[in-house]
């Protein structure tokens, strides 16, 4: 995290005092980053653990850096957002098999590009611009 808020910096994107906030949110949802500079929001309505709170929000300050370096990012378009969250899911370590198994998941063969496929595909049926069948 502190790397990556650094280089934030670096690039000229500093992360400000309210770029994290706190929101209540439906069920199945530990937080999310708000595109354009709108932070990282983390939910307060659900018992979370710290590990995992700090794991959403290092998945999230991943897509702040895209946000931040890419010129062109379009969060409207499904092909930039899949390619954020490919990034995001697969450098934050969200699919290690720790995580998987903490959600219920025991495979060991094949399972990185299996959990960001799944995790990328709910990432997108959640914008309302990527509305299509899997």
């Amino acid at each position: 995290m502190k790397f990556l808020r650094e280089h934030e910096e670096k690039i000229g994107s500093p992360i400000k005092d309210k770029f994290f906030n706190a929101m209540i949110f439906p069920p199945n949802h530990g937080g999310m980053y708000i595109p354009g500079g709108g932070g990282i929001v983390v939910c307060t309505n659900i018992e979370q653990y710290q590990y995992s709170v700090t794991q959403m929000i290092f998945h999230d300050l991943i897509h702040a850096f895209d946000d931040c370096r890419a010129e062109n990012l379009n969060w409207t378009n499904c092909v930039h957002h899949a390619c954020s969250e490919i990034r995001a899911n697969h450098l934050s370590g969200d699919c290690r098999f720790k995580w998987e198994l903490l959600r219920g998941i025991l495979k060991m063969r094949g399972l990185e590009p299996e959990c960001i496929k799944r995790r990328v595909l709910k990432s997108l049926s959640a914008n309302p611009f990527c509305k299509f069948r899997c």
